[in-house]
């Protein structure tokens, strides 16, 4: 760990981290999971290392596993980022190196999918979990779900700059919407077109802005053909991926924000669109319920039901106040989710757990769990 004094004279620890996750190059680090903690930790003087930016899904394993081999003495614990699927065998391998060579890790969960995959792989998770010196979860959700495999779970909630996001409720409401995601199945992009047909048969004005990467499932070109098949295609800006400082730029210059997805967790694209000062209209799936309030932070409407979310948007267009109060409540909740409050919970953690571990082996050999009291609920 790494000594630093702070501007009240404190002096604090710093520990030295190896992030695991996938770190595409072409994407800046703040776009993964584990990747704004890493830029935190750096600008406080901490020292991370990340792993892995490699194409090719078997030799990104490999250089995770040659990574967390070949640089055990440059870093003190380890946090691996948890998805389904795939990237789950990766935090296995990962995690089996990690107790061999007696490194400490953090598993940091992730994915709206990862509690049905749990359901279905329950050794598995069993497994992984109990080599964890500590299981965080970012969101209630997740939290809730997979606590009957790890009941010391910690919740530390997703991040973010709220000095970045310039508050500004529209009123009067334009009718400016903006969806925010990776094009992909799973987030139904092809819904934001027919919502906005809906709209258009009172509110002919109204636009659509549709930001995010193409994923390659097919749910791009799916997308811009049925808007087409609608008549929307050109009412709607399909502006690509932005850099992660434009996002609040691109939140100003439009009024609402839809968010259609089937699975989800805590979607950082949301607690951005509420500190921003657009109201949420957001389908009730997943983790949403445990984020977002229906009629005091968002309107929350049932999955795939393209009316239900177009009479939401309506709703807003004739209640002002409603629109006006949703505003306000969501600016305060994504102020909970700030990086002030956010980092030192994982720098406590982190330190923490290294000090506990210290002070362990010099009272017996072995391993033994950590008995960290954090932030649970």
């Amino acid at each position: 760990m790494s000594i630093k004094v702070d501007s009240g004279g404190l002096i604090r620890s710093v520990p030295r981290l190896l992030i695991v996750g996938s770190f595409l190059p072409g994407f800046e680090l703040e776009r993964y999971a584990g990747g704004d903690l890493a830029k935190k930790l750096m600008a406080v003087g901490g020292k991370v290392i990340t792993t892995s930016n490699v194409c090719s899904r078997p030799l990104r394993l490999l250089d995770m596993l040659r990574t967390v081999y070949l640089r055990r003495r440059d870093y003190d614990v380890a946090h691996i980022t948890v998805f389904s699927g795939l990237a789950f065998f990766y935090a296995e391998c990962v995690v089996r190196l990690l107790t061999f060579i007696g490194k400490p890790c953090i598993l940091d969960l992730h994915g709206g999918n990862l509690p049905d995959f749990a359901s279905r792989h329950p050794a598995r998770i069993a497994r992984l979990f109990s080599r964890a010196c500590l299981v965080v979860s970012p969101s209630r959700y997740l939290y809730a779900k997979l606590k009957p495999m790890r009941p010391d779970i910690h919740l530390i909630p997703n991040a973010i700059d709220i000095r970045q996001y310039s508050y500004s409720f529209r009123h009067p409401l334009g009718a400016r919407l903006l969806w925010l995601r990776a094009f992909h199945r799973i987030y139904n992009p092809m819904m934001a077109p027919a919502v906005l047909a809906r709209l258009l048969e009172t509110r002919p004005q109204a636009q659509l802005t549709m930001v995010g990467p193409d994923k390659g499932d097919g749910s791009y070109e799916a997308t811009r053909k049925a808007a087409a098949g609608l008549g929307v295609l050109d009412r709607i800006r399909f502006a690509g991926p932005v850099p992660k400082g434009s996002v609040a730029q691109v939140l100003g210059e439009h009024n609402i924000f839809l968010n259609t997805t089937n699975i989800d967790n805590t979607p950082v694209s949301v607690i951005e669109a509420l500190a921003g000062g657009l109201p949420v209209v957001s389908t009730n799936v997943g983790g949403i319920p445990y984020l977002l309030e229906h009629g005091k932070t968002a309107l929350l409407v049932q999955p795939g039901n393209v009316e239900e979310m177009a009479d939401a948007v309506k709703r807003l267009f004739s209640q002002p106040e409603l629109a006006g109060r949703l505003a306000e409540n969501g600016r305060r909740l994504a102020e909970s989710f700030d990086w002030e409050v956010v980092l030192p919970q994982w720098l406590a953690l982190s330190t923490q757990l290294i000090s506990d571990r210290i002070t362990r082996s010099t009272e017996k050999p072995g391993f033994a769990k950590s008995n960290i009291v954090g932030k649970n609920e």
